[in-house]
């Protein structure tokens, strides 16, 4: 049970997680192997079988192994000190560096008693400084460690010299020390300079991924403000102009309200515009895009079968969606490395399958905000959504959107305002909104957006026949496909009269 809890946890960590537990649990591993077989390989034939030198050989391991549970405490917070996120205590150098020289000093009895070989001496002095360089190494410039090693290689050889040991076995002292000092520096140091780039890296792609998510906050900002802010000033001054000539008993006070009313409209349906091309997804675009993020994530992406050309609009917005959030769940939960795309079109049915090979170890609880859009997005067309594990350890998404023979209906799914064959709602012109010279949409009653049929009643624009005036009003609607800028060049004697009341009530209020 416990193992399988330690699997589960290591299963949960994500990719840079698993390579930072990796190194960390490397670089403590390290002088344990050194000290295991550097340490204990002399006590096989090279020391002295006796009392004395045994137990001066005992001790010297003791203490190598007190270096190692030393260095496993120290590495982590060395690496901290690293990789920048914490200052690394100085005091607690001092237990290894007591430690070494320890050793130093057993070693030295070692050969002042004649204890040991040359070439068990030799192991013994590569493994001495071993525990206390893995620590400093990450704590010092490379051009200061190479200093203090130096000073480490005098002070054994030193050391050494004092007791007794001449020629050959104390020439080969200095190699050791150095080659020791050496594999340390090449070894445990790029792997912390890996991991702090790599995790430089992760902070950067996280960033990148707000500053993306800040920058197209911004784009629908500036979209919605061009759309709305011309629009709202003009309401805002034909409303006080309207209310100026209703105090006044004016009857064009009524043609104001009523263009009022079509520039409100025509804002709305700006509006939707904006919002449906700022969420429409394009299958093409998305196949390439979830290839692309999925490679570049290391995870090997197939798209086979038909890639969406000729479908309806619909179908392929909606199946676009559903291999974005496909591609976003691969990337966030399990660790897949092989991902397939399928697309299957019949004369009935567009299937979309997403297998990957990336089945999380806890399954997520519930279906997530993510699915459930889908399923909305796939209901208005009818189709639907399956989600699980499938045969061989595969996590599959399926999609289904049902086809009829004689062709998808764009108009009954969303069909755009305008678009042939689509009946204007409300009255108007059968094509589509009249457009007034300013640019903005026809008539009070022209075709509005296909999504109007999903709006509560209340939040529906009025119809023709309840924008009709009474009997005997006088604002009448001949005027509702005039420009915005009612004193304009061609606009008929009403706009001219309230083009002069406008300017009239200017100057009295100067």
């Amino acid at each position: 049970m416990r193992v399988r809890g330690w699997r589960r946890r290591w299963q949960e960590r994500g990719k840079m997680e698993r390579i930072d537990q990796y190194s960390r649990l490397t670089i403590c591993v390290i002088p344990w192997l050194f000290s295991l077989s550097w340490q204990l390989a002399p006590f096989k034939s090279d020391i002295r079988h006796e009392p004395l030198p045994l137990a001066l050989g005992s001790a010297l391991l003791m203490v190598s192994l007190a270096q190692c549970l030393l260095s496993n405490r120290n590495v982590q917070a060395a690496l901290e000190h690293y990789l920048g996120v914490s200052a690394f205590p100085g005091r607690r150098l001092i237990g290894p560096l007591a430690l070494l020289l320890l050793g130093l000093g057993l070693l030295a009895a070692l050969v002042a008693v004649d204890g040991i070989k040359d070439a068990g001496l030799l192991l013994m002095v590569l493994n001495a400084p071993m525990a206390f360089v893995i620590t400093r190494v990450l704590l010092v410039p490379v051009r200061t460690f190479m200093v203090e090693s130096l000073c480490l290689i005098v002070l054994t050889t030193g050391v050494l010299a004092a007791a007794g040991l001449r020629g050959g076995p104390l020439a080969g002292v200095v190699p050791a020390t150095l080659f020791g000092c050496a594999l340390v520096l090449i070894s445990v140091r790029p792997s912390a300079w890996s991991l702090s780039v790599m995790w430089q890296a992760e902070e950067a792609r996280d960033i990148q991924a707000r500053l993306a998510v800040a920058e197209e906050r911004l784009r629908f900002g500036r979209d919605m403000h061009d759309v709305l802010g011309r629009n709202l000033a003009v309401i805002a001054l034909k409303s006080e102009l309207a209310v100026e000539l209703a105090q006044r008993g004016r009857p064009e006070a009524v043609d104001q309200m009523v263009e009022v009313q079509r520039i409100a409209r025509a804002s709305q349906q700006e509006v939707r515009e904006v919002v449906r091309g700022y969420r429409e997804a394009d299958l093409t675009t998305e196949l390439a895009g979830a290839q692309g993020v999925l490679r570049a994530a290391g995870i090997e992406c197939t798209v086979t079968g038909n890639s969406g050309e000729g479908l309806p609009a619909p179908v392929q917005a909606a199946l676009g969606w559903v291999v974005r959030e496909a591609a976003t769940n691969v990337l966030r939960h399990g660790d897949a490395r092989r991902c397939t795309i399928r697309i299957g079109v019949a004369e009935d049915a567009v299937v979309l399958n997403v297998e990957n090979d990336g089945v999380p170890a806890t399954p997520a609880e519930g279906n997530g905000s993510g699915l459930a859009g889908l399923r909305e997005r796939l209901g208005a067309l009818n189709g639907s959504l399956n989600a699980g594990r499938a045969h061989g350890g595969l996590f599959r998404l399926t999609a289904s959107i049902p086809l009829r023979r004689s062709g998808f209906p764009v108009e009954d799914v969303d069909a755009p305002a305008g678009a042939a064959g689509a009946p204007a709602r409300g009255g108007g012109n059968p094509g589509g909104a009249t457009k007034t010279p300013t640019g903005d949409a026809g008539t009070p009653g022209g075709a509005a957006p296909a999504s109007e049929d999903k709006l509560a009643p209340e939040d529906r624009p009025p119809s023709e026949d309840q924008l009709a005036p009474a009997p005997g009003d006088r604002s009448g609607h001949e005027d509702k496909t005039a420009p915005e800028d009612t004193s304009g060049p061609g606009s008929g004697p009403g706009n001219q009269d309230t083009a002069r009341a406008a300017a009239a009530l200017v100057e009295e209020r100067r």
